[in-house]
């Protein structure tokens, strides 16, 4: 098994130890994320898109990880994953761009306040 399949299986197995520790929470959990990716108006395949890029963007390697592979196997090419990713990375770099104008604003009012 390589190093990524590896990871996803570990994730798995200590989802399925926490499970007999709080079950009611992880079928809830289970029960709650199968509705989000389930069959609708979006694909599952962009789905597991979107997921990517939002764990990406938050950071969540199991959860990288684990999109990746579901893009895959709902037949995401990996032009698609790269582009979803890509997204994903021009959002992150845009929060920071935008929070920047805070900066410009707090400090004209602290050098204001320093003078």
């Amino acid at each position: 098994m390589n190093q990524y399949m590896q990871a996803i299986h570990d994730y798995k197995e200590s989802v399925g130890a926490f499970q007999q520790i709080r079950p009611e929470f992880t079928s809830a959990y289970n029960e709650f994320t199968g509705a989000a990716f389930g069959d609708g108006a979006i694909s599952q395949k962009d789905k597991q898109l979107i997921a990517l890029g939002v764990s990406l963007a938050s950071q969540d390697e199991y959860c990288i990880l684990y999109h990746t592979m579901e893009a895959l196997h709902k037949g995401a090419s990996e032009q698609e994953v790269y582009e979803a990713l890509q997204v994903a990375a021009a959002l992150r770099g845009g929060s920071a761009f935008s929070q920047l104008t805070l900066v410009q604003h707090a400090l004209a009012e602290f050098n204001n306040r320093v003078q």
